[in-house]
């Protein structure tokens, strides 16, 4: 079994030295992050998503896409149709502190927006509670 959770409790891989745990976004990216580089292996690679254990993929609403499994809740729209986000699927808690809840204007979000974004002058919620409120 190779799932573990890493420090920030996000879905991980675990490495053959049984103590190492990369996040699954790490997993086939062609970089070894594990010392033996049984992360980039091609009986694990070979036919992605396919070939990885199931733990690791998140299913989209569109089952043509994909997303490692890390990537689900993290506030970005890797989905395209924020089904990562916000999908029931997903399952994802409310914006946590460091996200503004509101409806984005740019698609690179979905119900929230970093908040290192609110009073800088650019319009990124729907609504500017961005600018005046956040």
């Amino acid at each position: 079994n190779r799932f573990c959770t890493t420090f920030h409790n996000r879905t991980g891989f675990l490495c053959d030295d049984r103590a190492t745990c990369i996040l699954a976004s790490q997993v086939c990216d062609r970089v070894s992050n594990c010392r033996n580089g049984e992360d980039e292996q091609d009986k694990l690679c070979g036919d992605l998503p396919h070939s990885l254990p199931g733990h690791l993929i998140f299913r989209c609403s569109n089952p043509s896409y994909w997303v490692y499994a890390d990537q689900r809740c993290n506030g970005m729209n890797d989905c395209g149709d924020c089904s990562d986000e916000m999908g029931t699927l997903a399952s994802c808690s409310p914006c946590g502190s460091e996200w503004w809840s509101c409806s984005p204007v740019f698609y690179q979000y979905c119900s929230c927006i970093p908040r290192w974004l609110c009073r800088d002058g650019v319009q990124h919620c729907l609504s500017w509670s961005d600018e005046y409120i956040c």
